[in-house]
């Protein structure tokens, strides 16, 4: 049976970096389409399949991932389907793009980017940000963490949280893992407010920490070669790092916790956090092979 998704209605073009566009597909759902030619580099769509797989397996609120054809037809008879690069307006390349589920084309009327502390306090699941952060420090997201906000019915008084937008984990086009403490978190420290210790990072702590390297490489296997450029020694390097980073999430959340930002301003001090030394250095063997 042929699985294969295929772009077949444009619908708006979108905000950001990445200029992406909202797609129709074949399946009937609507994908958040990032296009190979995006003006970021080509590799944020391999980061943002391999990131958000693997937030999947922690069992953090984020978007099915999938690869979608878009075709050259569909590009030539879409005047919309074009990216601004460097001053010019060039069409979108076809071929195997990246697209995000999205519920449905009206999902802007319930969905919203932004919300304002006294709404942000009240988002259903936002202990998840803090569950989040396990992801964005093992994967040295160089984004501040991104979000989006829905309610279920217009007479919703909550919202809730759901993660997007991985394409800088992994340094982006880098691929390296310039750590900072400040790096891949959310820009409001209300969203942590509720974290005491160790256990507010629970599941998605002890999933990273113990996922074993065919599991990693499950979330990496199916990523188109053109995606990262036929490097597939670079591919392999990452998942390798990705391994040998487990260890040391604590200590890159623990350099977070210890810095200027205070983000944890009711953290419960116990005898293991003097046991998690801090980050430097720590990553001096990335390049090994997984255990």
């Amino acid at each position: 049976m042929n699985t294969r998704i295929s772009a077949i209605e444009h619908l708006r073009t979108l905000r950001g970096g990445a200029q992406s566009h909202l797609l129709r597909a074949s399946d009937g759902n609507c994908y958040v389409t990032k296009f190979q030619n995006n003006p970021q580099h080509i590799r944020v769509l391999a980061n943002e399949m391999l990131a958000t797989r693997l937030g999947l397996l922690l069992g953090l609120p984020m978007p099915k991932v999938e690869v979608i054809e878009v075709s050259d037809w569909l590009i030539a008879n879409t005047p919309d389907l074009r990216i601004q690069l460097a001053g010019r307006e060039i069409p979108c390349q076809s071929g195997r793009q990246l697209g995000s589920l999205c519920m449905g084309p009206d999902d802007s009327v319930g969905c919203v980017d932004y919300l304002p502390r006294e709404l942000l306090e009240r988002v259903r699941n936002i202990t998840d940000f803090a569950r989040v952060l396990v992801l964005d420090k093992w994967t040295c997201n160089c984004d501040g963490r991104q979000a989006i906000f829905f309610r279920k019915t217009s007479k919703s008084q909550r919202y809730t949280a759901t993660f997007i937008d991985q394409g800088y984990c992994f340094n982006a086009g880098e691929w390296t893992f310039p750590d900072s403490p400040l790096r891949g978190a959310y820009a409001n420290n209300c969203v942590y407010e509720d974290v005491m210790g160790w256990e507010s990072f629970e599941p998605a702590l002890s999933r990273a920490e113990e996922m074993d390297a065919h599991a990693i490489w499950q979330c990496a296997a199916k990523i188109p070669d053109e995606w990262y450029e036929g490097g597939r020694v670079d591919l392999e390097r990452l998942v390798e790092t990705l391994c040998r980073r487990r260890p040391t999430i604590r200590k890159l959340i623990g350099e977070f916790r210890r810095s200027s930002r205070t983000p944890f301003p009711n953290w419960r001090e116990s005898p293991a956090d003097s046991a998690v030394p801090l980050a430097a250095g720590v990553d001096r063997a990335r390049h090994s092979v997984c255990n």
